[in-house]
Parts: C-alpha cells; structure tokens; sequence
C-alpha cells in the first residue's frame, strides 16, 4: 500500500484507529454545524482550527518520515484542543474584554500561534512559516524601521490580540471559508472520488482522445480538466490521475520529463474550472464581497482557454515528435462510460444549478454532498436488489429531490440518507457501502488539512497587514513604479506571484498578493474581479515555475524524473496560457465583465489566435518543423494581439493570419519532411 511523503498511507483503512475516529470526528463535526449552525462564527473557526492542529499533530512527523512519536502527538493535539476550548468556553468574557487580555488569555494565544507555525511547517515546509515569521517580526519590531516602512509601534499583547483573538487573524476570513464553503466542497469531491467519478472521467477522456495523435497526453489534459470540476486542487489532481496517465504517456514515448510536465499544468488548472473552482475561489468572493457565482462566471473563459492552450501545446508537441495515440480497440466507449456511471454526475448537475440559481455555496455544497451520499447509497440498492418496484420508488423520490424540494431543508436529504441507510443495512453490501461513505468523510477531512493550514496560517498575514496598513505602502511603491504604464504593473505584478510561489501553496500566494499588488491595478483602473483574477492565475502558475514548483515535484515520482526537468517542461507548456490575464485586463469581456456579448465573442476569437501563435513559437511546429524567422514573427503576432493598442489588434490578426496560411503554403509545396 502506497504511503505519502509523511508515512501515512493514502488509504483509510491502513491509518492507526485513533487518527480515523479523529477525522472521521472531524468531517462529522463540519457537516452538523454546516447544516444546523450550533456554535457562532468565532467558535466554529476556533474548533475548526483546532481539528486540524489535532490530525496533524497524530499524523505528520516533527521530522522524517515515521509516524509521530505518540506521546508527545497527543502532547500537541491536547494543547490544540485546549485553545478552541477555551475560545468556545470564554467566548462572551473575551467579546467583553475585547484588546485587553489576561495572563491566560495571552498564554493560550501565544500556543495558538505557536501550534499553528508548527503545523504549517510539518504539512507545508519551511518556506511559508518563514514568509508568516517576517510579517510577524514586522508587527512587532517594524517601528524600528527607516522610512515610510515603519509604523508607529505595537505592545506584544496587541499582536497577540490582533493573530488569535477576533476575527483579524488566524481567525480571519480564510479560515471562515476553510471552515465553511471549502471543507464542504472538499468532502464533495471525496465522495464522488469513493464513488467511481475518477474512473468514469479518465474512461470518458480515453474513449474521446486516446486513439487521436498524442492521445495519452490529450487524455491527461481532458481528465484533469473534468477532475478540475469537483476537486479545486492542483496537487490533488496530479496524484490521482497522474497515477495512470504519466505512465500512460510514457509508454508511448512521450519522455518522462514532458509527460509529468503535461500533467502537473493540466492539474493546476483544476483551480480556475467551474463550479468548485480552488479554494482562493472562495476566500476571493469573501475578501471582496461578490457572490462566488460571480467568481465562477469570472473564471470560465479563462479555464476554457487555459486548457485549450495546453491541449494545443501536446498537440503541437505530438506532431513534432510523431507521437501516436492508443489503438482505438484498447480505448473504452466515451458513450459507454456515461451509460454506465451517468447517475454519478447527477450531484454535480445539480451543485451547478444550485450555485448558477442564486444559491449560497453553503447550501449548494451541503445538497451536492447529500445527494452523492445518496447516489452511492441507491446504486448498492439497483445493482444488488430485484425489485423493480424498489427501484423505481429511489429514482422517483430521487427526481423529487432534485426538481423542487430543496427548500423543506437539509432534514428531508438527511432523512432520506437515514432510510435509504437502513434499507441498505438488510441488504446484501449495505455494510460496504456505509463503509465506502466512512472512508469518504476521512479522507475528505485528509485532503482538507493543508488547506486549512494554510488558511490559518495566512491569517498571521492578514492581521499583521491589517494592524499596519503595509499593503498600501507596498501599493504605492507599485504604483510609483508603474505610473502611467499598466503593463509594466501587471507585469510586476506577475512576477510578485512567481517569485512569492517559490514554495508556497496558491491560498496564501494569493492573500499575499492581492493585499500587495490588486489594490494598485485597481487604482490604475482594472475591474475588481478582473485585477483579483489576475493574481490568482499567476499564483497558479507559480506552482509551475522553478527552482520551486509544487505540483510538479508531486508529479516527479510518479513520473521517475527529477521536479526541475518537469518544471521546465510545465513552463513551456504552460507559456501560451500566460498571455490569458494579460488580455483579460486589457478587455475584461474575455471575463464577462459587462454584458456586451460581441465583445466578449470577439475577445474570445482575439485570444484564441494569440494563445495559438504563441504555442506555434514555443514548439516551433505547425504543419512542419518552423524557421527562427517564423517563431519570431508569431511571437509578434501575439504580442500585437496583447497589448491592446491603437491599430495593434489589426495588425496582430493580419500578420498572425498570414505567418500561418504562408507556413502552410510553405508546406503543401514542400515534400513530406520528417519531424
């Protein structure tokens, strides 16, 4: 049984009995106060941190990759458990004394604090706590220091005050959606994953692409994008379908470096795809206060061009190197798949109705979760019982639920969920079934913990900007730089998010950056959304780009290549999709900011054009092999179509148009070359 990188299997039923109940305990305490609300917000952020301090300290090591030395793990989750507690137990006493602590007050937030620099750099490494541990050391020296950099000053209990006390700091925003919105939607994708989704999208994307040129690669990119719709997570994306399409890739010569490349850029971009998107999505529509459907609507060109431009880039890469797909007799029905798992995608239908209707992504989580319960659940009913009339009577009270009772509340799911359990449980596999949902609730709480670390943890971040006013310091030296010129913003802007990704995961690259660099595009005139979006899909990228690239060291061991080679690989790849914000800035139709359709068509037609010449000039391959002069002219082209100048759009499309319909004159009269 495979293990991850801290010696705790991948696998539920292998975990020590008292880390399963813990996260099993977990997952049950985020649905209940999800669907009834018992504690107030402060509580349910306290308790929710406190969990995740609890499964970290019983799983991830100080050191190494044994398994914690148990007494001093319950040393540590103990203390956790201590803090939320207390939060929970002095809550009214604290409102009231609100900035002037006691000793113990003080006590339990310096533990507070500790704990959760301590967690961040077992489940994360150093890099983040060390990125946090400057903020924290600015909040409390930073008066010392020259210039517009120094602020006037703050006693220690203030700063304690401001990171665990209120809603300021570790409790701050990011931890109200990890506690909310993305442990719900994270439990989501884990019951569609115990379901079967995985397997239904990675057949439906063979029965699709696997036969085509480059096929095993163009099976990655579509999977990973269609895994994208119920994960949000990169890193997550590329240990699951990774496990079968690397592989895949390599044996039908793709090299192992480009193959993990492929895969970890296909897999970042679940964090753009509608409608569970990544879990910035949610701290974006907290942070500026939009509904997330409008984060969502944001993202969906963007996403579709995303990885439209990295399905082109294998597909150029194929050609160059001659790379076939699979026969098409190995390759599953794409139609075939659907038969048969079709009712696997009814929960998430219907999350997408729900969201795109209004709904709160509270809610529309809570339904989509109980319907994949109950999906599970009724199809160990069809395959196992005879009774037509049993049958019927699931799809039909099924179908009920899905077209109209959703406001009798989240009883009626739940009351259903009890029956169809206890009809399963005189059945013939109701146990295993139950067991499959059990093992969902733990490894929903699993995958939740680094998310949720990270939300904590940038809170040290949040509270220090929010004490000191820094951002608009950092705003304006920004702005001092760029004035007048949005390009060379935007692109300091980019490289803050690359630099900043060395290391840390999207969440607080993303905290960090909009606090930064969003407030001054948006003094230079970029739309909200469009300048927030613009820092979240580089704060993807940088997950991509070397010496340090997350998702593409996961992939490196999967692929049997070293990380830096997959990250230069993941780059290239990736290149045509940097140009997308840029242009999105420029004409923000191309996020469907305003309601001009023709705009927003033509912005769709504009980029696709610039993405296209700029995957030709990476690889240096259209119908034949291209010259230098060729791959510069492209690059032109697309820099044209980019800047959105007078008269460049015209000569963009002009040049681009006839750099392509020469080269392929060029290579009709051409005899056949080789790649």
């Amino acid at each position: 049984m495979s293990e991850d990188h801290h010696g705790i299997s991948a696998n539920p039923r292998d975990w020590p009995k008292t880390l399963f109940y813990v996260a099993l305990l977990f997952s049950i305490f985020q649905i209940v106060t999800a669907a009834f609300s018992p504690f107030s917000s402060q509580v349910l952020r306290a308790i929710h941190v406190g969990f995740l301090l609890w499964v970290v300290y019983l799983s991830y090591p100080a050191y190494g990759n044994k398994r914690p030395w148990q007494p001093l793990a319950w040393v540590f989750s103990l203390a956790a458990i201590a803090t939320a507690l207390y939060q929970w137990w002095y809550e009214a006493d604290l409102i009231q004394r609100s900035g002037d602590l006691t000793t113990a007050d003080t006590v339990i937030g310096i533990v507070l604090v500790v704990l959760v620099f301590e967690a961040a750099r077992r489940v994360m490494g150093i890099a983040l706590p060390i990125i946090c541990g400057l903020f924290l050391a600015y909040g409390l020296f930073g008066e010392y220091l020259p210039g517009e950099l120094a602020h006037r000053g703050y006693g220690f209990d203030q700063i304690i005050n401001q990171l665990s006390f209120g809603t300021e700091g570790l409790y701050g925003t990011p931890t109200y959606v990890s506690a909310t919105y993305i442990f719900l939607f994270i439990l989501f994708g884990a019951f569609l994953e115990q379901a079967g989704m995985i397997k239904l999208f990675t057949d439906f994307a063979m029965g699709l692409f696997g036969h085509k040129l480059g096929g095993p690669a163009k099976v990655a990119v579509a999977s990973s994008a269609l895994m994208g719709t119920i994960t949000g997570s990169g890193i997550a994306n590329v240990v699951t379908t990774g496990q079968f399409t690397i592989p895949l890739m390599k044996r039908f010569g793709y090299r192992a470096a480009f193959a993990g490349g492929v895969e970890a850029t296909a897999s970042m971009g679940s964090q753009l795809m509608p409608p569970v998107m990544g879990a910035v999505a949610f701290i974006m529509a907290e942070t500026i206060n939009v509904p997330f459907v409008e984060i969502a609507k944001a993202a969906l060109i963007p996403a579709i061009l995303y990885f439209g431009s990295v399905f082109w880039m294998v597909h150029l890469e194929a050609k160059r190197s001659n790379l076939k797909g699979l026969p098409k007799d190995q390759c599953p029905s794409a139609l075939g798949a659907v038969k048969e798992n079709w009712y696997l995608l009814i929960p998430l239908l219907v999350l997408v109705y729900l969201l795109f209707s209004g709904r709160t992504p509270l809610f529309s989580g809570m339904v989509g979760l109980a319907l994949t319960a109950i999906v599970i659940l009724g199809s160990a009913i069809i395959l196992r019982v005879q009774s037509f009339g049993l049958r019927c009577a699931f799809w039909i009270a099924l179908g009920i639920l899905c077209t109209g009772f959703f406001q009798l509340g989240i009883g009626v799911i739940f009351a259903v969920i009890a029956v169809l359990v206890g009809v399963c449980g005189f059945i013939k596999g109701g146990h295993e079934t139950l067991t499959i949902c059990l093992h969902a609730l733990v490894e929903g709480a699993r995958h939740a913990v680094p998310v949720g670390i990270a939300c904590a943890l940038v809170g040290i971040i949040i509270g220090v900007v929010s004490l000191t006013g820094v951002a608009s310091t950092f705003a304006g030296y920004i702005l001092a730089i760029g004035r007048d010129n949005l390009l060379l913003s935007l692109i300091l802007t980019m490289i803050t998010c690359l630099v900043l990704g060395m290391g840390i995961p999207t969440i607080p690259n993303y905290i960090i950056t909009s606090s930064i660099a969003a407030p001054a595009l948006l003094e230079l005139g970029v739309p909200l959304i469009v300048s927030h979006m613009f820092v979240f899909y580089f704060g993807i990228l940088a997950d991509l780009t070397p010496p340090v690239a997350l998702a593409c060291f996961a992939a490196a061991p999967i692929a049997k290549e070293t990380g830096f080679k997959i990250s230069l690989w993941a780059v290239r790849i990736a290149l045509a999709g940097f140009v997308i914000p840029f242009m999105a800035v420029y004409n923000p139709a191309l996020m469907l900011q305003g309601d001009n359709v023709w705009m927003t068509a033509y912005m769709l037609i504009k980029t696709l054009l610039a993405v296209g010449l700029w995957g030709m000039a990476s690889t240096g391959y259209l119908q034949r092999k291209m010259p230098l002069w060729e791959r510069l002219l492209c690059v032109v082209a697309g820099a044209l179509l980019v800047v959105a100048l007078p008269l460049t759009d015209e000569l963009g499309f002009a040049l681009g148009i006839v750099v392509i319909f020469q080269h392929i004159w060029r290579s009709r009269r051409a005899e056949p070359a080789l790649p």
